[in-house]
């Protein structure tokens, strides 16, 4: 229980951090075109300064021909210095309300996208003092496939020959799975986003919790449940596989249509998946923790095949609204192979696919 409990807190953090993700990307967007503002500002300042310098060093070298008296000369400088004052002043607001305009009209650039392109030209009529000149790549019309991010977690049992659910050897709150992996998304029909197709790769991590003071005891033909010789406070069993889920998903969607671009959206609708998985086992580990003769706590962590199956497969459903599901899978292939009892992997949990 502890372990789904660990689960369950991470589940809500990761759909929390979602959530936020929109509003974190907006606010860090316009602190970097806050900067792009000041360079450009820097930039304005640093041309008006330096065009001043040339009048001035122009004013100093009439004087030195004496076309112009020292007080002339001071009052030139000066009118200058207030012209150029007033130039960075006027050029500064330029500025400042054509990105005004752009985040009006929703076209300010994205730093970090070297596509985003944009031009803004601030010259004192004789040359441009600020000119950043590119092209914005339109967005593509329909897509028709997108990704996700999948995130699962839950119970975790097996379905065995013979025995009843309540009569399992692993603990119901205990025993638990945790899947993540990353799909594709893509729409069947051209027209209508009602039938999705999903596919991917996932990591599956089912465990264990064995009761009654057993372990398993790897043999040489057959893996099988023994008694072990000391208490045991803790007997853990996990594997992990790698799988392609495949799933068909239905449901409604919302379509958006803007004056470049057409968009389906599933947020805050019901649907239904339907498919399985294929895959092959990457490893397998078993946990005991007791007190030997001594009173000594020992643990041990030993990783071997314990006669699992290489391949597994099964299949998987899903119900839910917006990212939110209920999840369930069943392992059509045995856990261990060559067994006398077969023993089949069952999970209910919880599953977020995130955008």
């Amino acid at each position: 229980m502890q372990n789904i409990i660990k689960h369950l807190t991470l589940l809500i953090s990761i759909f929390v951090v979602s959530q936020l993700q929109a509003q974190d990307t907006l606010t860090v967007a316009k602190q970097d075109v806050s900067k792009m503002i000041e360079d450009y500002k820097e930039r304005i300042k640093k041309a008006e300064l330096e065009t001043l310098k040339e009048e001035v060093d122009n004013i100093n070298d009439r004087l030195d021909r004496e076309d112009i008296t020292f007080e002339e000369a001071e009052k030139l400088k000066k009118e200058a210095a207030e012209k150029h004052a007033k130039n960075i002043e006027n050029r500064y607001i330029i500025l400042e309300n054509k990105f005004e305009l752009m985040e009006r009209n929703n076209d300010l650039p994205d730093p970090d996208k070297k596509s985003t392109v944009f031009s803004i030209n601030i010259g004192d009529g004789q040359k441009e003092i600020v000119e950043v000149k590119a092209k914005k790549s339109p967005p593509k019309y329909d897509i028709r496939t997108g990704n996700q991010l999948l995130f699962a977690m839950g119970f975790n049992n097996a379905i065995i020959d013979g025995v009843a659910l309540d009569d399992s050897p692993y603990k119901l709150g205990g025993s638990g799975f945790v899947e993540l992996g990353w799909l594709w998304n893509t729409r069947v029909f051209k027209e209508s986003n009602f039938l999705r197709f999903k596919y991917g790769l996932s990591f599956q991590w089912n465990k264990f919790d064995i009761k009654d003071n057993l372990y398993f005891e790897k043999g040489t033909e057959e893996t099988t449940l023994q008694v072990f010789p000391n208490d045991l406070k803790k007997a853990k069993f996990r594997t992990t596989n790698l799988v392609i889920p495949v799933f068909f998903e239905f449901g409604p969607s919302t379509k958006k249509e803007y004056k470049d671009r057409i968009r389906y959206f599933t947020d805050d609708h019901f649907k239904i998946g339907i498919g399985g998985y294929g895959g092959v086992n990457l490893g397998t580990q078993q946990k005991l923790v007791y007190e030997d003769e001594f009173g000594d706590r020992v643990k041990q962590k030993i990783k071997t095949s314990y006669n699992t199956n290489t391949f597994v497969y099964g299949l998987a459903a899903y119900i839910g609204y917006g990212d939110l599901s209920l999840y369930a899978k069943y392992d059509l292939s045995t856990i261990f192979k060559d067994a006398t009892v077969d023993q089949n992997n069952i999970s209910l949990g919880i599953r977020v696919d995130l955008d």
